[in-house]
């Protein structure tokens, strides 16, 4: 039955492999996840004061109008820098579960790579979209959007969780995560619902590009086969003339 196989088939890719490696290599194999969760832990607790909130947004807040470059410094620890306007502690098990997942399943290289590819790509489009402005189908922000405080690790979660739906053919995942993006950003049309689309966006996009390239046979690879399959062909010699 199609639906049976299709489930067991994601359960044994999204579940079952990943507890295997854990088996297999340790609590170290979900060392990046630990990280990203005590560092959310970490830059939670040093914003609860006043001096340590400002130090958090100095080194990890990300508006859309500051100076680019000043930006992507700041990315990579704004993944760390939980939003305001969510709940830390249960955005913290979807955060260690989705790096760890993506660590066992992926690699710890290009669970980093995907992460801030998902989390720039957010950043980046909020950019242009304020470029844009109001007035343009919906597309484009107001400027004070520019500066609302733009951090938090959700992007670089729904990110994973959608690349790994799409390399490990997971249709249930990928419903629960961009399926649940697209209904938030409808329901709640705000600035983090725009940056969660984008990143599904871009997550399905990494995913399909790596399954081409992985699954593809290329024509050198093709190359030894086609010659062999080639037939050998008689020499032939024109008659010499008497």
């Amino acid at each position: 039955m199609f639906i049976w196989r299709t489930l067991r088939g994601e359960w044994q890719g999204i579940v079952v492999d990943p507890v295997r490696q854990l088996l297999r290599r340790g609590l170290k194999g979900v060392s990046l996840a630990f990280v990203a969760a005590f560092g959310v832990i970490f830059f939670h607790a040093l914003a609860q004061n006043p001096t340590g909130a400002v130090i958090v947004r100095d080194i990890g807040g990300v508006q859309g109008d500051l100076p680019l470059w000043l930006a992507l410094v700041r990315t990579p620890i704004s993944l760390y820098v939980p939003a305001l306007d969510l709940p830390v502690w249960a955005g913290i098990t979807q955060l260690f579960l989705a790096f760890a997942l993506a660590e066992l399943a992926l690699g710890r290289a290009r669970t980093l790579a995907v992460a801030y590819a998902t989390t720039l790509a957010g950043t980046l489009t909020v950019r242009v979209m304020l470029l844009i402005g109001p007035g343009c189908g919906g597309i484009g922000l107001r400027p004070e959007i520019g500066q609302v405080l733009d951090t938090g690790p959700s992007a670089a979660v729904v990110g994973l969780f959608t690349y790994l739906a799409v390399v490990r053919r997971a249709p249930v995942v990928f419903v629960l995560t961009g399926g649940s993006m697209v209904w938030e950003s409808i329901v709640k049309p705000n600035l983090a619902g725009r940056e969660h689309l984008v990143a599904v966006a871009t997550a399905v996009v990494l995913g399909v590009v790596h399954e081409l390239r992985h699954k593809r046979p290329t024509v050198t690879a093709l190359l030894p086969e086609f010659k062999a399959e080639q037939p050998v062909r008689a020499e032939t010699r024109c008659p010499s003339p008497r």
